[in-house]
């Protein structure tokens, strides 16, 4: 695909998503959320984290697909492997860990656009249900799927994984949750929904952002840093390990292993956080880079006023390059983590 389409997509793209909205105000709004939250046992009330998680990706997705695929996940990175490589690497190494047989019906909690979705119903020849509360994203997962040809593989539920009401107990022979409980306003209500549609015995495979054993909340360094990955992630809290373990066995679940996949192992592995920061050894990564993002913002300025982008784009990647600091400043620190990964089990009864 040509650069010239690429942009013209990508406007297309920007404009179904805002939905003819001018994105600034949204994005400004967005902006306040953690203010409300604060104020959610007051008078105020009425705050609702889902929703602010949905208006998230409503805004951010095209352009988060623009920068870093279909895939909208971390993974552990290699030197000289591109960003896209490594994903593929992750996701068949959960694939293997869920021990996928053909056949088997999985749910893939928070799906995203589907990346992931569609490596596991084509690699593992499986039936996979995405659920997702963003419109957006949903309706772009069913489009892809159908381009791939394995629409009659994949389905696209839009609701939140903390009320998935639509979907009988006890469904799924997997499941797999990838950067998406992390967003959950009550963790052990999530899970608990999660081993609700799981059958007794099957596997749940997690990727959760959290605190490590570094983090220091008597340092106003690390305490901010931990402020603006909330804010610029719509994450209510960011848990540590071990309170990820014990909200998955408070909501029934055993946990077989867990593991911080960011802790590099060799010379040969780079940081996480690297495609966020340099093109370095990652092809096609200039996009990524603070210098990318920046003439990405004032480009999609220019555009703007001439009409071919639409309002707010350039607030929306203005969020997104705050929030990419953010990310390069918890990983520099190594205080935050996208890559504690971990595999449960619900019980046979």
């Amino acid at each position: 695909m040509t650069p010239a389409r690429q942009i013209r997509e990508l406007a297309d793209g920007l404009r179904t998503a805002f939905g003819g909205s001018n994105a600034t105000g949204r994005v400004r709004d967005f902006d306040g959320w953690t203010g409300r939250a604060s104020r959610e046992g007051d008078a105020d009330g009425g705050y609702d984290h889902t929703r602010t998680v949905q208006e998230y990706y409503d805004l951010c997705t095209e352009l988060m697909v623009w920068g870093w695929g279909e895939s909208l996940h971390f993974a552990p990175l290699s030197q000289g492997e591109s960003l896209e490589d490594s994903k593929i690497r992750h996701q068949r190494l959960m694939m293997s860990k869920l021990e996928l047989r053909p056949g088997m019906a999985v749910v893939d909690i928070g799906c995203g656009i589907g990346g992931p979705m569609r490596r596991v119903a084509r690699e593992a020849r499986v039936g996979v249900v995405g659920v997702n509360a963003s419109e957006v994203q949903c309706n772009k997962a069913r489009d892809l799927n159908e381009a791939a040809g394995i629409a009659s593989m994949t389905e696209c539920l839009q609701c939140s994984f903390m009320d998935m009401s639509v979907i009988a107990d006890q469904t799924f022979d997997r499941g797999y949750a990838i950067e998406s409980t992390c967003h959950a306003d009550d963790k052990v209500a999530a899970f608990a929904e999660i081993h609700r549609v799981l059958k007794p015995g099957a596997l749940l495979w997690g990727q959760e952002m959290c605190m490590t054993d570094l983090y220091d909340p008597g340092s106003n360094r690390h305490r901010a840093i931990e402020r603006e990955l909330r804010r610029g992630i719509a994450l209510k809290d960011i848990a540590t390990f071990g309170e990820v373990n014990r909200a998955l066995e408070a909501a029934g679940f055993e946990v077989l292993e867990g593991a911080d996949l960011a802790v590099h192992q060799g010379s040969a592995e780079a940081p996480w956080y690297q495609p966020m920061e340099t093109p370095r050894g990652l092809p096609g990564g200039l996009r990524r880079t603070p210098m990318g993002r920046k003439a990405l913002r004032w480009g999609l300025r220019i555009a703007e006023l001439l009409g071919a982008f639409p309002k707010g784009s350039a607030e929306v990647v203005a969020l997104l390059d705050r929030t990419a600091n953010a990310y390069v400043a918890g990983g520099k620190t190594g205080i935050f983590t996208p890559l504690y990964c971990f595999v449960a089990r619900r019980p046979v009864d």
